[in-house]
């Protein structure tokens, strides 16, 4: 597979792309029912070298599907369910000491962190300090133990989850560590006919299992070939007045997206692209792009929450002023 991506011929290499990715899709297709959004932008995400922030309610397959996509790509998946009694330790690890040969010494214990996907489950149970354990890994791709860094293995990937109906307990993630996320994605209940299908999947004897379809070296390929895909300087330049465009402050608008929300938005949409098979971003990939982009980066502001408007709805309407 990776042969095939580094091609001369850069149209067949897009189209070779492609079709890993179809069939990808339809390999966890055979475990996970529907969700097709959710998954693609998962995908993208791992592209993109970048993290994801999914928020939905109990019950809807978050853990089946990131568990799965890992069991794809054939990537190492771990899970961290957060709590308020949580430390930094029980994710980064912590030094022990082990006796040998009569003598004893410190020796590092790696934490679940030390995987390709980490998915941390309701992050915002987990304290601040525990949270702050993670900015770190998710900047750096490393993590510092005592006096000692350790490389985390590329790729490297957090899924964090959080619930939207229990507040209690909760601690809300700060802008700060919710910026370092690539996306926010919402999951939504599925249609009646998928929901049969799930129930007809789950009741059987015999469990859907999902093939390797990827693996570690031909994902870093498609990272790096993600960042060569072309984009045309107008496409370029509608993307960076759609984030500027929520730093005006406005009757909705508190506070708006960094630049590192036109870094990520640029980059998601090369991922689109890629995964649609095409060797040029369009416009139609800023314009999905920038929901999961921008949803977590801009703060309504208490008017907009009063009148019941969701950031979707303002980043449509910025969407629809700027063509």
């Amino acid at each position: 597979m990776a042969s095939d991506l580094n091609s001369r011929d850069l149209s067949q290499t897009y189209k070779v792309a492609g079709d890993m990715f179809s069939t990808l899709f339809n390999e966890i297709g055979k475990v996970v029912v529907g969700q097709k959004d959710t998954v693609e932008q998962i995908v993208m995400a791992i592209l993109c070298n970048g993290h994801a922030l999914v928020e939905s309610n109990p019950g809807l397959g978050k853990t089946l599907t990131i568990s799965t996509i890992a069991k794809a790509i054939d990537l190492n998946f771990s899970r961290v369910q957060c709590t308020p009694d949580l430390m930094p330790a029980d994710i980064t690890g912590t030094h022990i000491i082990e006796e040998k040969d009569g003598a004893k010494e410190f020796k590092f214990e790696p934490g679940p962190i030390f995987a390709n996907i980490l998915l941390a489950d309701e992050i915002n149970r987990a304290s601040p300090k525990t949270q702050s354990a993670l900015l770190e890994a998710m900047q750096e791709k490393q993590i510092t133990v005592g006096n000692d860094t350790f490389l985390l293995e590329p790729p490297f990937f957090i899924l964090a989850t959080q619930n939207p109906i229990e507040m209690e307990g909760t601690f809300p993630l700060p802008e700060a560590q919710l910026d370092r996320f690539l996306f926010k994605i919402l999951v939504e209940y599925p249609s009646y006919e998928d929901e049969i299908e799930i129930v007809n999947r789950y009741t059987r004897s015999i469990m859907p299992t999902v093939g390797k379809v990827l693996n570690k070296n031909t994902l870093i390929d498609l990272q790096k070939l993600t960042r060569d895909v072309p984009i045309a300087d107008d496409i370029k330049n509608r993307a960076i007045q759609i984030v500027m465009s929520t730093r005006i402050k406005s009757e909705f608008i508190e506070y708006g997206a960094s630049p590192r929300a036109s870094i990520g938005l640029i980059l998601a949409a090369k991922a689109r692209a890629l995964v649609k098979g095409r060797n040029f971003v369009s416009a139609e990939d800023i314009d999905a792009m920038a929901y999961p982009v921008l949803r977590h980066r801009i703060i309504l502001t208490f008017e907009a929450e009063r009148k019941g408007f969701s950031t979707d709805q303002v980043i449509k309407s910025i969407l629809e002023k700027i063509k």
